[in-house]
């Protein structure tokens, strides 16, 4: 089986049932050692992925804060289901993409679009739980919008999705949990330290093959990071930085001294 349409077929669908089918097909086939990484298809723009027609999607500045009220919690539910949606395609798209790179490559980000489908899957199970599915409130669209400016080099891919905007979530995830221990809402620090464990695995992955390219292409990964950073953000990190979790996913230590110094 061709890996490259499989995987642009669930990119591409909007249908948030069938992206998940079509996401463990190909995972199933990758499992089974069916897929053929040598295969040709061709390589499109991607600039809206398939999504169903909720959420309706705001300007990140235009999204209402969130508060402590129950409703609140809810739409930071939302908004977390709403991340691992995206993660979906973002790996799907990684997958589909970019050629010429080893087996693994392919078969890491495969795995990682499963992983993403579960995590969704959880959240909104239990959004339905309270009621509410996902697409009842409206989501910003900051992760796949990065994705399409990275879609030229996969340096630039790794460098900036899963090591920025990936792992932010590694940041945020510890303070976001201790908000619903608070709350009427526990079930979600369970759920959270599930999408927290792999979500390492992802940024590891992001890490390995951009230290992997940077090897390939002879060029200093701190200093290619940086300009890479000054051309698609222009502005300085956000922290504050989980240093532990970062050095499981395999930040060096230089790094991890740059993302604290700049």
């Amino acid at each position: 089986m061709n890996p490259f349409e499989l995987s642009h077929k669930a990119l591409m669908c909007g249908n948030v049932v069938e992206k998940i089918e079509i996401t463990n097909q190909l995972h199933n086939l990758k499992n089974k050692q069916l897929l053929n990484y040598q295969s040709k298809y061709h390589i499109d723009p991607v600039k809206f992925p398939g999504r169903p027609d909720k959420p309706t999607l705001a300007r990140f500045g235009n999204m209402p804060k969130r508060g402590q009220s129950d409703i609140g919690f809810i739409e930071t539910i939302h908004a977390i289901c709403h991340i691992e949606f995206n993660a979906i395609n973002l790996a799907l798209d990684a997958a589909y993409r970019f050629r010429n790179m080893p087996d693994k490559f392919y078969q890491d980000w495969i795995q990682v679009a499963f992983e993403e489908s579960q995590h969704f899957q959880l959240l909104n199970n239990y959004l339905i739980e309270l009621g509410y599915q996902y697409g009842d409130f409206d989501a910003h669209n900051g992760l796949w919008k990065m994705t399409y400016e990275t879609d030229y080099d996969v340096l630039a891919r790794m460098a900036l999705v899963p090591r920025v905007l990936e792992a932010r979530g590694l940041d945020a995830t510890p303070k976001i949990q201790k908000r619903f221990s608070k709350s009427t809402f526990k079930p979600m620090v369970g759920l959270l330290d599930i999408i927290f464990q792999d979500e390492i695995g992802h940024v590891k992955i992001g890490n390995f093959w951009f230290h992997h390219l940077c090897k390939v292409r002879k060029i200093d990964p701190i200093k290619t990071f940086d300009e890479l950073v000054e051309k698609h953000i222009g502005e300085q990190l956000r922290g504050p930085f989980n240093l532990e979790a970062r050095k499981m996913a395999d930040f060096t230590d230089q790094e991890l001294h740059y993302l604290q110094s700049r």
